[in-house]
């Protein structure tokens, strides 16, 4: 199966020209009916804590159309405001009939980056069947917190795709944390950084797909670019058979979290 990582300069709130440079890219890199391409978090208007501005947001209806048109899956970020008044910062996947999973709402919003000022924490996971691959989206910062991913491969998660708004400036942290993540899961790693600029940071990509084993199967610099790679469902359940690691976690020294599926 093969993925695609997009990654672009997102306009600062304009959803318009935003997808318009993502499904250029797309369509640059022809991808074959059934693969998968993930877009950066809040990908259509930026890593914003303005929800007047960019709310309601219908990102998940025009991914579907998209994935639909092109007989792929697409993960998108975007914005939603909840019943509570705040943000939730979400990823969802559009599937290649144009239905959707059920929405990941990030977990871990950044408060260094006052996006705790506008969006609240969601408290599940959602895994869903793309493929071979059982599909775990997540959002940006959750990359600094391993429980929540080893929950997810608990769950059965094999396949871990994170859209970022990640800063040029901890650039070496985003790729570390990303390889490790790949490695202490042994799970492919599809992760989706924005490049550019908004009005407060500068973005340096970065975006890259990582094996089972911890290999770099593909990584972009600081362009625009759908960074592509195959995976292997089937070599990913060897390894985990070949070296069970897993089988070793303490389930108990974890704790528990409600998972959607779809």
């Amino acid at each position: 199966m093969l993925f695609a990582a997009v990654q672009f300069d997102i306009a600062w709130h304009d959803a318009a020209t935003s997808r318009e440079r993502a499904t250029r890219l797309i369509d640059q890199a022809r991808l074959p009916a059934g693969s998968m391409a993930v877009l950066p978090e809040l990908g259509d208007v930026g890593f914003t804590i303005d929800l007047d501005r960019v709310t309601p947001s219908d990102a998940p209806r025009w991914a579907g159309d998209e994935a639909r048109r092109r007989g792929i899956h697409m993960a998108v970020g975007y914005p939603r405001r909840a019943e509570d008044g705040f943000g939730r910062n979400e990823c969802v996947i559009a599937l290649p009939d144009g239905r959707m999973s059920v929405p990941y709402a990030k977990v871990h919003p950044f408060g260094f980056g006052r996006e705790t000022e506008a969006y609240r924490g969601g408290r599940r996971l959602s895994l869903t069947r793309v493929g071979p691959f059982t599909a775990c989206p997540l959002v940006c910062y959750d990359l600094r917190f391993p429980e929540l991913w080893r929950l997810a491969t608990l769950a059965g998660a094999d396949l871990f795709l994170i859209g970022a708004s990640w800063p040029a400036a901890r650039q070496q942290h985003w790729r570390a944390l990303l390889i490790a993540r790949a490695i202490e899961n042994q799970a492919y790693v599809v992760a989706a950084n924005r490049i550019g600029d908004d009005p407060s940071l500068h973005y340096g990509g970065g975006s890259m797909i990582i094996s089972p084993t911890g290999e770099v199967l593909a990584e972009a610099d600081d362009q625009p670019v759908a960074l592509t790679a195959p995976a292997d469902h089937a070599a990913l359940v060897a390894w985990r058979t070949k070296f069970p690691a897993l089988r070793d976690v303490h389930r108990d020294l974890l704790g528990e979290i409600p998972v959607d599926r779809s």
